[in-house]
């Protein structure tokens, strides 16, 4: 996790520092992805920022001043940075009413901890050249929407939107409820080709190595194995959204 933060930081995302910069920045709805804190700082201004994150919802990790100095960009960090999305994130609702608008039935991408920005960005793109009508991503344990994001996807987050939600689970449930189901990536699962994957849709795909945690899986229809003839044993997260993807792009065109 924390080898994903420095790339995050050190390619400039948007990173804001100094106590009254990230203070006008919660208070001009500026999208903070996380906060960082130097630990055990209880002083009014920071707990004035703390307050902040915690109406919006901004995770907010907290590390040593070492840590702090490493991540800073100019050295005058004041004990906090925040991490800014460099775009703007839709809601559940957007994503339905574009399917809706397209006179289509939902085919919604939802990934579980990914932490790569390349990958979310390459995924991004897959969701938009799949027809797919948004992508939905979880607060906390994965890579926001920062400036490497926005370049892997090549220009795909100007068509695709992109929701941020508190629970994955939750958020399946409340799907459920308009008429989606859900199918997830799984190695333990049934081969795709055995699979129906027509009708409204929700593609569930979890991060290289943990897969989709249990919670969630357990909340999905059913579960679908890439068939794989090689010598290693899983796929590049956002080859897998890919492949997957593209099978319900065939079921849908028969």
């Amino acid at each position: 996790m924390e080898r994903e933060v420095y790339i995050i930081l050190e390619e400039n995302t948007g990173i804001i520092e100094g106590r009254n910069a990230v203070i006008e920045a919660f208070r001009a709805g500026r999208t903070i992805d996380r906060l960082y804190v130097l630990d055990g700082c209880k002083d009014g201004p920071v707990m004035t920022i703390k307050r902040e994150a915690s109406k919006q919802g901004t995770p907010v990790k907290y590390v040593t001043k070492e840590r702090l100095d490493q991540m800073s960009e100019t050295g005058r960090h004041q004990g906090v940075i925040a991490a800014a999305a460099a775009y703007g994130y839709a809601e559940v609702s957007d994503i339905l009413q574009k399917a809706k608008d397209k006179g289509e039935e939902p085919f919604v991408l939802l990934l579980d901890g990914i932490e790569d920005p390349h990958n979310l960005g390459a995924i991004i793109r897959t969701a938009n050249q799949a027809g797919a009508h948004g992508v939905i991503i979880p607060k906390n344990r994965a890579v926001g929407l920062t400036a490497t994001v926005v370049k892997a996807s090549a220009g795909a987050l100007n068509y695709t939107p992109v929701a941020k939600v508190t629970n994955l689970g939750q958020t399946i449930e409340e799907l459920k409820k308009e008429g989606l189901w859900f199918v997830c990536a799984d190695m333990g699962g049934t081969s795709m080709y055995r699979l129906n994957l027509k009708g409204p849709i929700g593609l569930v795909v979890g991060a290289e190595g943990n897969g989709v945690s249990r919670l969630v899986r357990e909340k999905c229809d059913m579960t679908a194995q890439i068939p794989m003839r090689g010598d290693i044993d899983s796929l590049n997260a956002s080859v897998a959204a890919g492949i997957l993807a593209y099978e319900i792009v065939r079921q849908r065109l028969e």
